[in-house]
């Protein structure tokens, strides 16, 4: 007689990640021949730069493509510290960036390396979904700090005093979904009140490189035992490539380094390949940059005009996160019926925001200026 198989982890309960499953849903109605505008995901249009695509197929007729190193390619380690050199002025030692598989395994490998089982980390909400259904999956405990306007949607260190005791606080600039931007004020206060409570600081700057009017900062000029996490996928267009990178704390280097042989041996080596090349790209990317300032000054305008509330216009990254329009109070319905009735996919705040995120909804304005365009243009029909 055969045993009787246990129930699945806990650990693997996690919440349904709302953007993949509505791009899932626009997938399959594109499949049956529909025309969908895909404003769900972060997804940016043009995918990766010329020269990181040249790179690739060239190694694919001459490079033997095996495992690198786990913390990278030398080559471009380096060149992921002389990025940080152009944009932010500091002097990188290039022992301190491990190069990850997306930015997604470098959170994972964050915590690990940070954080035993129990450990109380604080997040935004809104916020990106991941980092809390990432930390409740290793038995870590995410604790929500509501931001709202009053502080223009960042986090402040008030809400770290409320938050009662915490061991890491992971904060993002510019953040997903709003937008919001610490400056360097604001971002030095947060630095000086995670040292005075022993709170390690996680900075998400994925979005580095996409902002309006001004530019981001990074929290290693402020705080050089912080642990930085960044990518490839979103101001260098390449997210289907899977390739990230964090810098640690020198001292954390073997730590990370063991637990990134044993996860996943090294990112994939042709992505690495190519992202050498992407760093070199900036004035095609920054020339796309360009039209997500388009695109935002479209949706900045229109959607106010089509009944849309709140709508908070970013300071970067390519989302608009706004309240839904008067008589509408469930955002996963509402995304529903936009997707069923007008083709256009959206994010539903929930994805964001468990309990706020109900009468909002994000529009992601990465996709082509014309793509935009039809989206305004189907919004502008009848009252859903």
């Amino acid at each position: 007689m055969s045993a009787t198989l246990s129930g699945l982890s806990r650990r693997g309960q996690v919440p349904v990640f709302q953007a993949t499953r509505v791009l899932a849903a626009a997938n399959a109605l594109e499949a049956a021949g529909r025309d969908i505008v895909h404003l769900e995901v972060g997804q940016p249009a043009g995918g990766a730069p010329q020269v990181a695509v040249a790179a690739a197929q060239a190694a694919l007729g001459t490079h033997p493509l095996g495992y690198t190193e786990s913390l990278g390619v030398p080559d471009l380690r380096r060149g992921i510290a002389a990025l940080y050199g152009r944009r932010y002025g500091l002097d990188l030692d290039p022992g301190r960036v491990i190069v990850t598989t997306g930015s997604s395994a470098a959170f994972l490998l964050a915590f690990l390396a940070l954080f035993d089982a129990g450990a109380r980390v604080g997040v935004v909400e809104p916020g990106y979904p991941a980092y809390r259904n990432m930390l409740g999956a290793l038995d870590l405990v995410p604790v929500a700090l509501p931001v709202d306007g009053a502080t223009g949607f960042n986090p402040m260190p008030q809400h770290l005093a409320a938050a009662g005791k915490l061991d890491g606080l992971l904060v993002a600039s510019p953040a997903n979904p709003t937008g919001a931007m610490l400056d360097g004020a604001a971002l030095g206060s947060l630095v000086d009140a995670t040292r005075a409570r022993g709170i390690r600081l996680i900075s998400d700057e994925i979005y580095h490189g996409i902002s309006y009017g001004k530019p981001a900062v990074t929290a290693l000029s402020l705080d050089p035992e912080a642990v930085v996490v960044s990518g490839f996928s979103k101001y260098f267009g390449m997210t289907g490539w899977r390739i990230g990178w964090m810098i640690v704390p020198a001292a954390l280097v073997p730590t990370v380094d063991r637990l990134a042989q044993n996860f996943f041996i090294s990112a994939p080596s042709l992505s690495q390949i190519a992202a050498c090349a992407a760093l070199e790209a900036e004035e095609e990317l920054d020339a796309r940059v360009a039209i997500y300032a388009r695109n935002r000054a479209l949706l900045a305008e229109a959607l106010p005009r089509l009944g849309f509330r709140d709508v908070l216009v970013p300071d970067g990254a390519f989302y608009l996160y706004s309240g839904l329009p008067a008589g509408e109070t469930d955002s996963e319905a509402f995304c529903a019926r936009l997707l069923d009735e007008r083709g256009i996919a959206l994010t539903p705040g929930t994805d964001f925001d468990p309990v706020r995120g109900r009468g909002t909804v994000r529009f992601s304005f990465a996709g082509a200026h014309v793509r935009i365009v039809e989206a305004v243009r189907r919004l502008e029909g009848a009252p859903l």
